[in-house]
């Protein structure tokens, strides 16, 4: 089973934790995220990860593009706009299916 992964700040991270969510990645510095989010792209037991939404308009274009791209582990920011509409976008690109349709 795929695991669930978070990149955030102290304050963001530690919901998480309390949910029981062992696998955070507590940044503060540009060069922490870019690093996290590498990180996580080299594990292949992470299914899904959650990052702040400033966090993830914060990595460079080419990180951008190549978390874009990939299935797996599918990123879903939180806390700026998108929400719904972005989710459903990256199951429609995991899945090949929209549906909300």
């Amino acid at each position: 089973m795929k695991k669930l992964a978070v990149i955030g700040d102290t304050d963001f991270s530690l919901g998480f934790m309390l949910a029981g969510i062992p696998d955070t990645y507590e940044v503060t510095t540009d060069e922490e995220i870019v690093k996290a989010v590498e990180e996580v792209l080299k594990r292949d037991d992470v299914g899904v990860v959650i990052i702040k939404q400033e966090y993830l308009q914060k990595l460079p274009p080419v990180l951008r593009r190549e978390i874009d791209e990939k299935v797996e582990p599918t990123f879903v920011s939180v806390g700026g706009t998108g929400g719904v509409e972005e989710i459903r976008e990256k199951i429609r690109k995991a899945i090949g299916v929209d549906l909300w349709k």
